[in-house]
């Protein structure tokens, strides 16, 4: 354990001990915690995307943390520690990779490192295919995997014309839906549209946060052309929309 770790540990059971502790960090749970765990590691991936490598080194501080502030409350507990956690890690990239830690030979390809994962899965009681993927993903994303490990048991369309049709099926009952199922159909029709997506191969979670960008930074143009943009009528917003897009093309 390195110097720097062992005082960002001491540094943590300081702040949780009973006696002398940080008021806020003593009132923290594993559930209180967990929404900036999440948070925390969409800034990794933030400052990665915009290559700004000068945060990423703080952003995974505040990443390890978590890390670190989730062991503490687990050895208060009695459950675990961060060697714990440290060592269940290790065991499983050695179990994973038995082609440079183990005996065997070859590369790893997708399919055993699925087929490996599996196994992990299955020692561990897992009953279904579906088993294993969390459902405090991004909607977006669950929906990949699920159809992902859908389709590893042959449960997929071969092309995109399944797809394709059920996307304007599932746009065709939204339409027609009565108000009181309006949101399931919905939901229908963004999971077809993963799906659909999935099947041209291309990641929905990637496509998806670069259209958002795409929409950012041409509402950002328009604004730069515009005094009062949101005093334009919906036509005049349509041209400048127009002009934004053409200039980037």
């Amino acid at each position: 354990m390195t110097v720097s770790l062992d005082r960002l540990l001491r540094i943590m059971a300081a702040l949780r001990d009973p006696q002398t502790g940080c008021e806020w960090d003593l009132a923290q749970t594993f559930e209180t915690i967990a929404p900036y765990t999440i948070e925390e590691a969409y800034e990794v991936a933030d400052a990665i995307s915009r290559r700004a490598i000068g945060e990423l080194k703080g952003e995974l501080g505040d990443l390890l943390l978590q890390v670190v502030f989730h062991a503490r409350m687990a050895e208060e507990a009695g459950h675990f520690a961060f060697d714990d956690v440290a060592t269940a890690i290790s065991d499983k990239m050695e179990s994973r990779h038995p082609h440079i830690f183990g005996g065997d030979s070859g590369t790893m390809g997708e399919r055993r490192w699925e087929a490996l994962k599996a196994s992990e899965r299955e020692a561990q009681g897992a009953t279904s295919s579906m088993d294993g993927v969390a459902r405090a993903l991004p909607a977006l994303l669950r929906a990949e995997k699920l159809q992902k490990r859908a389709a590893r048991d042959g449960f997929d369309w071969p092309d995109t014309d399944g797809p394709a049709a059920k996307l304007a099926e599932e746009m065709l009952e939204l339409a027609e839906a009565s108000p009181d199922k309006q949101a399931e159909e919905a939901g229908d029709l963004l999971f077809a549209a993963v799906n659909l997506v999935r099947a041209y191969g291309i990641a929905p979670e990637d496509a998806l946060r670069a259209a958002n960008d795409k929409f950012e930074r041409r509402y950002r143009g328009m604004e730069a052309l515009a005094e009062n943009f949101a005093e334009l009528s919906l036509d005049e917003q349509e041209a400048l929309w127009n002009r934004v897009k053409q200039s980037e093309e």
